[in-house]
């Protein structure tokens, strides 16, 4: 249910609906708009039987009932669209924001190469995998702390902030220590245990949607992290699985204003994973900007040949420099820019 209150409530009145909300046994969650507050609530198992009391105190304009199975990430509940902002660099909003680098940390020199690249081709956001979930237990996993200490150098020399994924609450601490955004990658979604643990940090959280996962499982795996208190959620799709074998998954990109219709939380895609192929890559980013999306998440590698891991479908730093200038026209005709470097 979403209380919302009269243009000119004060303070107290808003902490007063609060309190009884509290007292009631359920969740209080004041959303201050630009002209006036909404509250919402959770907790309740079905309808809220003494809202007749919240109903008829002082400055509460209207009672609405919120019928989506995902009350605090839908529309319903927040009408503005939200921006997350990542150490300053905003995502959603009338921008469109590129985060671009290697899918693994490999070395120094691999990495910090890349991120003057990338940073030079006019992304705002640096990606890179300390910790990397793969198929194989042989395959390489990542650097761990030595991959994270490398992209916070990377970080210092190009002034990107970093974005890198979680694989599970024993080495979320450390991420968290080194990360400007916390990834969750798709095979942790539906990790309920630790969304719930990153939804209790004050960082901001990038979620991919799972291979196997509709619109809604991903709204409501979002909803585990806002209900933990976090609000700064980006949500990602990366494609799903299907029948066709031509690419890596099928890129959804009917999911993008599918979900920001339901959704106020931005909405980025990654066209990496979903094609595979670096050759599908470009004409997939330039799509996804056409879809509504508001952002992109790019793999670039040095040297693809030779990429301990998804070397196929990164590209090199020329081929992202020529998606970024694509990008930026396709932006232009939707009365978009690409988010200006920090």
């Amino acid at each position: 249910m979403l209380v919302v209150m009269a243009a000119g409530a004060t303070a107290e009145q808003i902490a007063a609906v609060c309190a009884e909300i509290s007292a009631m046994g359920f969740v209080a969650h004041p959303m201050p708009g630009p002209t006036r507050t909404a509250i919402g609530i959770t907790g309740n198992r079905g309808p809220i039987e003494q809202a007749e009391r919240i109903a008829r105190m002082p400055a509460v304009a209207e009672l609405i009932r919120v019928t989506a199975p995902y009350k605090l990430v839908s529309r319903e509940f927040r009408e503005a669209a939200t921006v997350v902002r990542v150490a300053g660099v905003p995502i959603g909003g009338p921008t469109v924001t590129i985060i671009g680098g290697p899918c693994t940390v490999e070395s120094r020199e691999q990495t910090l190469a890349v991120a003057h690249s990338v940073a030079a081709a006019g992304a705002t956001i640096l990606r890179g995998g300390a910790f990397k979930p793969r198929t194989s237990p042989y395959a390489f996993h990542g650097l761990g702390e030595t991959g994270l200490q490398i992209l916070a150098e990377a970080r210092a020399a190009t002034g990107l902030p970093i974005v890198t994924e979680v694989l599970d609450t024993e080495t979320l601490p450390l991420v968290a220590e080194y990360a400007d955004m916390l990834q969750i990658g798709a095979r942790n979604m539906q990790n309920y245990s630790l969304l719930r643990a990153i939804g209790r940090s004050n960082k901001p959280v990038l979620l991919k949607r799972s291979f196997a996962a509709t619109v809604q499982d991903l709204l409501l795996a979002a909803e585990y992290l806002l209900d933990a208190g976090n609000t700064q959620v980006v949500l990602c799709e990366r494609g799903i699985r299907s029948f066709d074998d031509s690419s890596r998954f099928t890129l959804d990109l009917g999911a993008v204003p599918i979900i920001k219709q339901l959704s106020h939380l931005p909405v980025i895609v990654d066209p990496s994973h979903a094609s595979g192929r670096w050759e599908q890559v470009v004409p997939m980013a330039r799509a996804a900007i056409a879809a509504g999306a508001d952002g992109l998440i790019v793999e670039v590698h040095d040297n693809p040949a030779f990429a301990v891991c998804d070397g196929r479908q990164s590209l090199v730093p020329e081929r992202f420099e020529v998606m970024m200038a694509q990008i930026r026209r396709v932006a232009a005709a939707l009365d978009r820019d690409l988010t200006p470097q920090p």
